[in-house]
Formats: C-alpha cells, structure tokens, sequence
C-alpha cells in the first residue's frame, strides 16, 4: 500500500495530480508557490509545535506523538511530517544544550545503531506502510506499556539494558519515527523500563532522538520533502520551539520522579487511544 506520508513528486509539481487535494486544505499558490493561507491550519500548528516543545524540554518526549493527529487535520500528513521535521531538528539542538552531558551512554551505545537500522528500513519500505497501519502499531505499544505500568507494583531497582529488547523497541522507534513522527513510545517501552531518574531518561531521549531526527534529513530530501513552500511554513512555526522547551524545563524541575514518570505513562495510555482511533476512522 502506497503510504500516506510521502508525497510523490505529482504532488509538489504545478498540473499533476495531488494540486486539487492540496487546495482543498487551505493551499493556494501565489507567484508560482503553494502558500498556507487558512488560519485553522496556524492554531492547530501553534498548539502541536508547543506540545512538542514542551515534551522535549522535560516531560518525555514521546509525549509529543500527541501532536501528531493534530497538523493532519488542516493539511495533508505528507505536508505535516515536512513541517514538523526542521522544527524538530532545531527542538533537538535546545533540549540538548538544556540536558548537556545528563545522558547514559551505556543505553545510547544499544539505542543509536539500532534506531539508525530502523530509519533505514522506513526508508526502504515506505512505499508498503500505510501511515494508519503505522498508527495502529504505535498505538497498542502505547497501551500496553501504560496499562503494564498502571496495574501492576514496580520496583525502584534500576535494570541495566537489556540488548534484545532494546535492539526491537529502538528499532521500531527509528521506524515509526521516519514515517509518522511517533518514535517515542516505542523508545519509552524500553527505557521505562530501565528506571531511570528522570533527568537522565530525558537527556538519553534528547540526544537519541537529535541523531534519529538528523539520520532523516537525506532520506527526506531524497523523497522530495524539502519543497521551498514548507521550509517556509517551518521558518513561520520556528519562534514557537524555545518557547515549548523553555515551559518544558522549567516544568521538568517543578516535579519529582514519581509526577513525571505518572506524567509520561498517562500520557502513553492518551496517545495509545488517539492513535488507535484515528487508525480505525480511516477503515
């Protein structure tokens, strides 16, 4: 099945197919260039790009898959994921200046390579994923772990990596996160599990997802994602990003262990249901 996040080149090209579907969500073309002009599209966009921040700037960051649904509802989910990607990127760089050197590298050593073996595959396989499908998977991983962790004692007795899952999980993540932005649950699958202080856990999900959000910037280009058109509209949201990291921060020292890890499974249990749902509306 063809996916829905990559645009092909009908799409981005004036006279093909894709143009009409492109102005039907609020995209005209002005001076021979497709412009955002629907102000729906902005709210929506202002609140998704803060959620983001917000999560990478210290509560989790696979709590901003939350915002992934949110830009699909004014524009298409190829454009979204265009969108988003520069505004991660820059998101990636302040978390990292916030969470200088707080990171496990004993964990980063299992995460990195195999995240980067995920991207790859996304890129691969792209063409035979549907994004609902996609969402369906992120989905029940985001349920199960929130509803495991709800139901069931945990110990404070901090495990170290476990090379097999980690492998699976992150690898996942890479994949899922190459094709619909939603890489940090499978992620938090397996660092959840870790007990990790929460401190340390946001500092290795920063820097993981710094390199897992670079290792897309070829693919992207390659797939014709970086049109003029949504660099511009990247540039329009990019004041918003250290305002979400900033509220992220300061919320991240506001709280203790047990807030923030209650904060971030709550979170899973929402994104799970969201995601599922709006796999099955697609049906």
């Amino acid at each position: 099945m063809e996916s829905a996040i990559v645009p092909q080149r009908g799409e981005i090209e004036k006279g093909r197919p894709g143009v009409g579907v492109l102005a039907r969500f609020g995209i005209v073309r002005l001076a021979g260039r497709k412009v955002i002009v629907d102000p729906w599209f902005y709210v929506v966009a202002t609140v998704a790009v803060l959620i983001v921040g917000i999560a990478k700037g210290g509560l989790g960051g696979g709590i901003g898959v939350v915002s992934v649904p949110l830009m699909p509802m004014t524009v298409s989910p190829a454009q979204a994921a265009a969108i988003m990607l520069p505004i991660l990127l820059v998101m990636d760089a302040l978390a990292i200046r916030v969470y200088w050197r707080r990171w496990d590298w004993s964990f980063l050593r299992v995460l990195i390579p195999a995240s980067l073996v995920g991207t790859v595959l996304g890129f691969l396989t792209f063409r035979y994923f549907s994004a609902d499908g996609l969402r369906a998977l992120v989905g029940v991983a985001s349920l199960v772990y929130a509803f495991q962790y709800f139901t069931r004692s945990t110990s404070v007795v901090r495990k170290r990596p476990r090379t097999g899952s980690g492998i699976f999980w992150v690898a996942t993540s890479g994949f899922t996160s190459f094709s619909i932005h939603a890489g940090g649950p499978p992620l938090q699958a397996f660092l959840l599990a870790q007990r990790l202080d929460r401190t340390t856990f946001q500092a290795t999900s920063a820097l993981f997802f710094l390199v897992v959000n670079w290792s897309k910037v070829a693919p992207y280009a390659w797939l014709w994602q970086w049109s003029h058109d949504n660099l511009l509209t990247s540039l329009a949201l990019l004041p918003l990003t250290p305002v979400g990291v900033t509220i992220g921060r300061r919320l991240h020292t506001a709280v203790n262990d047990d807030v923030f890890f209650r904060v971030v499974h709550a979170a899973l249990f929402v994104i799970g249901v969201k995601l599922l749902d709006d796999a099955s509306a697609a049906v």
